[in-house]
């Protein structure tokens, strides 16, 4: 059976901070259309339903913000995930916020049990929190941690209710080990985030990394430590690029970022390994860009050549 690419659109963005994040999806595919780029008439996609009508309503967990709402997302794109590998789809992800990556993660140990998966993660940030530590609540903050199994309770800061830990129990998935995720271009962290990189030793390979060895040594790195991993996910963040080459329209944006050509060489190096077996993009948020819709643009360019790459890399 020849395999092909399922585009899976999740307009969630219950994790976000700020509104406007479930719009990114559909912003690239407007881009697509301006451009008549035909990604969206070549590739087969489908919309999962989603939970954002939770957002009008009053916040129940301050500390896991609409976790509630969050264990559905991740069942359904969990499902939605092992079905389309155990039909030989490669999916290939645009979401809203970040947080439902751990649904993503959460399928990719329902596909594949018996496996080793090796996570890269580009991205501005680590994403390691827990209601435990949060200093906002937000779940995109967390989606790590779900995959992790974290808690983090040496460096607690904040007193969580028990029914908020008992819904942070179910979302943990614990899928995936310290020793096989890797960081691109995280370079936003807070104190709790560092005692876990620092103790468990993961590796960041930061932008000024990326520039003095080389995209291609980078990529070496990545393979090289996640030989043993039997399988490839890599999740990549819009807000790991530099907002001033691209644009300000993600929900939290840091300066100093990777290039687009750097971001669009290490997804195609990455795109080329045969372990790889999902691909996710996130955080694109048209509300808040300032260049009319130049981040969709851009995660378009990106997304356009990481499909070609897979198809050739398959032949």
């Amino acid at each position: 059976m020849s395999r092909t690419i399922q585009l899976i659109i999740n307009p969630s963005e219950l994790g976000a901070g700020t509104r406007g994040a479930s719009l990114g999806p559909f912003a690239i595919q407007a881009a697509a259309r301006t451009q008549e780029n035909q990604l969206f008439s070549k590739v087969v996609w489908e919309v999962l339903p989603d939970l954002n009508h939770l957002l009008d309503r009053p916040v129940i967990y301050p500390l896991a913000k609409r976790i509630d709402g969050m264990q559905q997302v991740y069942q359904t794109v969990s499902s939605a995930l092992a079905s389309h590998i155990q039909a030989n789809r490669f999916p290939l992800i645009l979401a809203g916020d970040h947080a439902s990556a751990g649904g993503t993660l959460h399928g990719l140990k329902a596909a594949f049990p018996d496996k080793r998966i090796g996570v890269v993660w580009i991205d501005a940030h680590a994403d390691l929190h827990s209601p435990y530590t949060t200093p906002s609540g937000n779940l995109h903050g967390m989606p790590l941690a779900t995959a992790l199994g974290v808690d983090n309770l040496p460096c607690q800061r904040n007193h969580v209710d028990i029914e908020t830990s008992l819904q942070w129990t179910q979302l943990k998935s614990n899928s995936v080990k310290f020793s096989d995720l890797i960081y691109v271009g995280v370079r936003s962290t807070e104190p709790e985030e560092e005692a876990i990189i620092e103790a468990e030793h993961i590796t960041n390979i930061t932008v000024e990394k990326v520039r003095s060895l080389g995209v291609q040594k980078a990529l070496e790195q990545i393979t090289n430590q996640l030989n043993a991993c039997d399988i490839l996910y890599v999740s990549f963040d819009v807000d790991s690029m530099d907002p001033v080459e691209t644009s300000f329209g993600t929900g939290t944006p840091v300066p100093n970022g990777l290039t687009i050509q750097e971001a669009k060489s290490l997804l195609e190096g990455l795109c080329r390994s045969p372990k790889l077996v999902a691909l996710e993009f996130v955080e694109v948020n048209p509300t808040l860009d300032e260049k009319k819709n130049r981040m969709a643009e851009v995660a378009l360019e990106l997304i356009t050549n990481c499909t070609r790459t897979l198809i050739e890399s398959w032949k």
